[in-house]
């Protein structure tokens, strides 16, 4: 009789899932959570990146880009070293190695901003591309284990490529909804390294290819200490922001809201009349003057911060009701543990999107709406378009004022694109600012010398602004600042775009 021969293609025969130790649930376990981890570096990098590049769509761009193409990479890179190499050996390292870069890019990124500001973009490049091209490469190397018969290739793709959409879609959602809002990002970052070098520990266990893993352990030990110490600390990271409050070492009650690296509020505990920004005394100085002395007014606010705005309202006018549609919870927790919320008569927070915010308002229910809301340092476009202010004109009574903060530099693109949009909207529209800034012509040319760009006030309404007594008022509290109305509007305006639903390109308006 003769001898028997094993197929290739047998489970027992040499190289099969079973003699590497990586079964179907593992294979699949593998690819999911290495799917996954790629989508959290992407956005806790968004999230790391926001106080040093800005929050703006070249930021999410820049980040989405590199994720993208270290997926390619990986995939790429994995597949080709899979068939060259044997595939027990990679993915051990692969998970170790990503782990450690992830531990380690919270004190990465903030050492490098503070201290080597034109590196960041490198680095930040890398702590994204090395991690999530690793990571990536899983996927192939997986596959080629799992192969060993070619009349499964299809089902054993195709199944290894499901669950890895599946685990990218439960990274971005767990993330966004549930991580961000629970832990601050080093937390989140440290935790997922943290869990890829037990994994790579685990995965070399199981396949016999352990070595290595006491350097790497070691490696995550000191990324994790060096999170503790790097500098650019939060005292609270939420949702949206990098938080901290710091005292005024001039007024025993004075305290600076800072978000992301930007100071967004000034608010003094002891003295709510106490307005420190200029752009704030020249919004509360138009206010003053629209409204009669003391009168209580119903307003709306879109954007939080500190709410100094809101807390001057209810000292100066008692009875004022003023609601605020705050989108970051963790900074209206902020506003009520450590900047005196909760003294503020009339003040009521609502954390929500300032878009949905002003849809839920009935017409006509409002005297004034304050625009103060920022990501970074631009206005959120869905809230600067011709439809958003036709929202805002609709929940505005007959006498109704809207005032909002605007932040632009350089030739102003966006501060004209703004204004021209509200001229579309309401009868009667004007700007503060600097006459440096409001006083040049549309092509940008400036004074010799002179500084561009900074905060600036749009104020519109369906009737006529007492813009004198506006004047007045500025002047009154020294701002410095002069009011452009009419025909010298029009002329500043030039031809900007009108913004619309359609078509908003604030953030390119803004780095024009």
């Amino acid at each position: 009789m003769s001898p028997v021969t094993r197929s290739s293609s047998s489970p027992a025969a040499k190289g099969t899932p079973r003699a590497y130790g990586l079964g179907p649930r593992v294979a699949a376990v593998l690819v999911f959570g290495c799917s996954a981890a790629v989508l959290v570096v992407e956005i806790a990098a968004l999230r790391l990146l926001a106080p040093y590049l800005g929050l703006t769509l070249e930021t999410s761009t820049m980040v989405i880009g590199i994720a993208l193409t270290a997926i390619a990479l990986g995939s790429w890179l994995g597949g080709l070293i899979a068939d060259r190499v044997d595939p027990r050996w990679l993915i051990g390292p692969s998970l170790g190695v990503s782990g450690v870069v992830v531990a380690l890019t919270p004190a990465v990124l903030r050492a490098t901003a503070e201290w080597a500001p034109p590196m960041l973009l490198l680095l930040a490049s890398l702590t994204i591309l090395v991690p999530g091209a690793l990571l990536s490469a899983v996927t192939p190397i997986v596959t080629k284990l799992r192969l060993t018969n070619l009349a499964e290739t299809g089902s054993v793709v195709g199944r290894l490529s499901g669950v890895g959409t599946v685990g990218a879609i439960v990274g971005t959602v767990l993330t966004g909804f549930v991580l961000m809002s629970r832990w601050p990002v080093s937390g989140i970052l440290i935790g997922l390294g943290t869990l890829l070098v037990v994994g790579s520990v685990l995965i070399g266990w199981r396949t016999r290819t352990w070595r290595g893993t006491t350097a790497l352990t070691l490696a995550l030990v000191v990324g994790s200490l060096a999170a503790t110490v790097a500098p650019g600390g939060c005292d609270t990271e939420t949702r949206y922001h990098c938080v901290r409050v710091v005292a005024d070492p001039d007024r025993s009650g004075g305290r600076v809201l800072v978000l992301d690296g930007l100071r967004h509020s000034y608010v003094d505990l002891d003295d709510p009349t106490h307005l420190e920004f200029t752009y704030v005394r020249a919004i509360v100085s138009v206010v003053d003057t629209a409204f009669p002395e003391g009168a209580p007014l119903s307003a709306h606010h879109l954007g939080g911060g500190g709410l100094t705005i809101p807390r001057y309202l209810a000292a100066t006018r008692p009875g004022t009701r003023s609601a605020v549609s705050e989108i970051d919870g963790g900074v209206a927790r902020v506003d009520r543990d450590r900047l005196g919320l909760r003294s503020a008569p009339g003040v009521t927070v609502r954390v929500e999107d300032g878009r949905l915010g002003l849809r839920r308002l009935d017409a006509g229910s409002r005297d004034l709406v304050v625009g103060d809301a920022f990501g970074g340092v631009s206005v959120p476009w869905h809230l600067t378009t011709l439809e958003a202010m036709a929202d805002v004109r609709r929940v505005l009574d007959e006498d109704g004022l809207y005032v909002a903060n605007l932040i632009d530099h350089g030739d102003l693109a966006f501060a004209r694109a703004e204004a021209a949009t509200l001229r579309a909207t309401f009868e009667h529209v004007a700007l503060i600012g600097k006459p440096s800034d409001i006083g040049t012509a549309p092509s940008g040319t400036t004074p010799s010398g002179t500084a561009r760009g900074g905060n600036l006030v749009v104020i519109a309404s369906t009737q006529p602004i007492d813009l004198r007594a506006a004047q007045d008022a500025l002047d009154a509290r020294q701002t410095g600042w002069r009011i452009a109305t009419g025909n010298d509007l029009a002329s500043w305006i030039g031809d900007a775009t009108l913004l619309t639903d359609d078509y908003a390109p604030v953030d390119q308006l803004l780095q024009s």
